[in-house]
């Protein structure tokens, strides 16, 4: 008796548990039918890896939906609004297209595209020591040293510095850095200068000697290092002895020696001195 009662119970707590559980899982199944679907929007990205310089058109953007509640500054969210214009950085595929990495749209495509307002970008003939062994590309600083004449009417050379952490615009014809990081000999490199900036660096490559010096892209320190004379780093040579200036009178000839003999009268005693003769 006992053991139906027993069995009975089991039964009417599994037909429970049963329906609860289903209950559990209507109730959960309606609310997540019910959830709002996110709220997107289309915003602008490239349709594939563009290299700086690019100009953009709709062959090489595309649509991609964006949470409405995520907003990026600068963003584009119809085709038409950033084509024709030129990107002033390089993208990788599906990456969003901003305004501030875009360039005027009078600016037209590549290299002066990338050249802000206010700035001119000078060539100067390098070889592989001025570029430092094809080092020197385009993303890469320098500072710029020339040697010259000290002037003044001087022979001495004399080597200063005269720009400081200066951007490479270009390589050759290259305004892309190679992805491995791999040299490249070119026989003129671009660099993005003031226009004072400009007559300086013109007037050392014409008059001089210009040498580049790579530097670390996050090291923008100026240190403005003092001029090297010719003299001072491989030493001068010693200066002309003194002439003597006309009518000069010769100097005396020192008086004779003299010795000196005691001679003794009675008791006389008295010293007397003679020329020593030679």
């Amino acid at each position: 008796m006992n053991r139906n009662r027993l069995l009975v119970g089991l039964v009417i707590a599994l037909v429970v548990a049963f329906f609860l559980s289903t209950f559990v899982y209507r109730v959960y199944k309606q609310a997540a039918m019910v959830r709002p679907a996110p709220v997107t929007r289309h915003i602008v990205v490239a349709a594939m890896a563009l290299p700086l310089g690019t100009r953009l058109s709709e062959d090489n953007l595309r649509l991609i939906p964006w949470p409405e509640g995520e907003p990026l500054s600068g963003m584009f969210t119809r085709i038409q609004d950033c084509t024709g214009r030129a990107l002033l950085t390089a993208v990788v595929e599906n990456e969003a297209i901003l305004e501030p990495r875009l360039a005027a749209l009078p600016s037209g495509a590549g290299l002066p595209a990338t050249i802000p307002e206010g700035m001119r970008a000078l060539s100067v003939a390098v070889n592989d020591v001025v570029a430092v062994a094809g080092f020197v590309q385009p993303g890469t600083m320098v500072d710029v040293l020339v040697t010259g004449s000290a002037g003044g009417g001087s022979n001495q050379n004399i080597t200063r510095t005269i720009l400081e952490n200066v951007p490479v615009l270009a390589a050759g014809q290259k305004i892309e850095q190679d992805r491995d990081g791999k040299p490249q000999t070119v026989p003129v490199i671009t660099l993005l200068v003031s226009p004072e900036d400009a007559d300086r660096l013109t007037m050392g490559a014409s008059q001089g000697k210009i040498q580049l010096a790579l530097r670390n892209t996050i090291d923008t320190k100026t240190v403005s290092p003092p001029p090297v004379l010719q003299a001072t780093l491989f030493g001068g040579a010693p200066p002309p002895a003194a002439s003597k200036p006309a009518g000069t009178p010769k100097a005396a000839a020192p008086p004779p020696s003299l010795y000196v003999i005691e001679v003794i009268s009675g008791t006389k005693r008295e010293n007397k001195s003679f020329p020593d003769q030679p």
